[in-house]
């Protein structure tokens, strides 16, 4: 594909595999403007444990789509998916590129593919018991309800990953419908000229990277972050169920000590990592970089 046919590139990867740097650099090459393509960035008061890019590391490049929701309030990717899409057509009528930059694979997969998403509207009172339930019978338990109702799915969603199964059952429940009996409407028709770039590294220095990162976090203040959510008694909802939030709740909350805390939130973002990867390798058509060749390089190979 000719660089002038291109409607929008999209850089995935797996967390801490040095997305943010390598999107900057492109938007200048590019006249570019970044979209985020990760559904926790979206919120106000998650900054230090989602990475989410400061006004300094934006070095004047437009960013879309972030700090936008309130952390009491719920978001889906049917609502990513319409929101994105104006911003692409905002952005070209404007002349400049449009670059989506996340680990979401789910939301990016959404926004560039024909994905149709049932019309039913959120029941936010059955979201609301859904996540305190699952604030009390814990993921594992909340897993296998959905596993009663519709194994088919529950094949298909690791049980932490708390928000998808939530969905699950709110179609089930509240929508008369098994998500497994909606997937006609998971297209695979391109609905922009696009490019995914993939970055990735060894995996046991991505490790190393994810630990370190998480003890920069701590350094940056993410405990006096998670814990003014905590003060504020918001819990129950899909922000705090985030990689970083929920298991210093857990601190908080007098169920395991701080040490421990740190040590489940490393592993939890190891094994984000390796779902990160699983999802894009089997799921989306993506030209895969080595992080450690340097942005430089990889624009270059990019752009050639």
């Amino acid at each position: 594909m000719r660089q002038q046919d291109l409607e929008v590139i999209a850089i995935v990867g797996p967390t801490a595999s040095g997305k943010t740097a390598l999107s900057i650099e492109l938007a200048k090459r590019l006249n570019g403007e970044i979209i985020n393509g990760d559904s926790m960035q979206i919120y106000k008061e998650l900054n230090i444990g989602t990475a989410k890019i400061t006004e300094t590391e934006m070095e004047g490049i437009p960013h879309h789509l972030l700090s936008i929701k309130e952390p009491s309030e719920s978001f889906s990717v049917a609502e990513y998916q319409q929101l994105v899409r104006e911003r692409i057509d905002f952005i070209r009528a404007k002349g400049k590129f449009p670059i989506i930059v996340g680990g979401t694979g789910l939301y990016i997969q959404a926004v560039l593919f024909d994905y149709r998403f049932t019309d039913e509207k959120v029941d936010e009172a059955a979201r609301e018991a859904y996540y305190k339930e699952l604030s009390e019978i814990g993921p594992e338990a909340m897993h296998a309800k959905l596993v009663a109702l519709d194994p088919k799915t529950a094949e298909t969603i690791h049980p932490n990953n708390t928000r998808r199964v939530i969905r699950a059952l709110e179609m089930i429940q509240h929508g008369g419908v098994a998500k497994s009996s909606d997937e006609q409407n998971q297209g695979d028709k391109p609905l922009y000229n696009h490019i995914i770039i993939g970055l990735n590294m060894d995996r046991e220095l991505l490790y190393e990277r994810i630990n370190k990162r998480v003890d920069i976090m701590m350094e940056q203040g993410l405990l006096a972050e998670v814990e003014a959510l905590w003060q504020k008694d918001i819990r129950g909802v899909q922000s705090v169920q985030a990689i970083g939030y929920k298991e210093l709740y857990a601190y908080f909350d007098g169920k395991q000590s701080l040490e421990n805390a740190i040590e489940q939130l490393k592993q939890n973002s190891r094994r984000y990592a390796k779902r990160q990867l699983t999802y894009f390798r089997n799921k989306m058509d993506v030209k895969w970089f080595d992080s450690l060749d340097g942005t430089e390089k990889i624009i270059r190979e990019m752009l050639e």
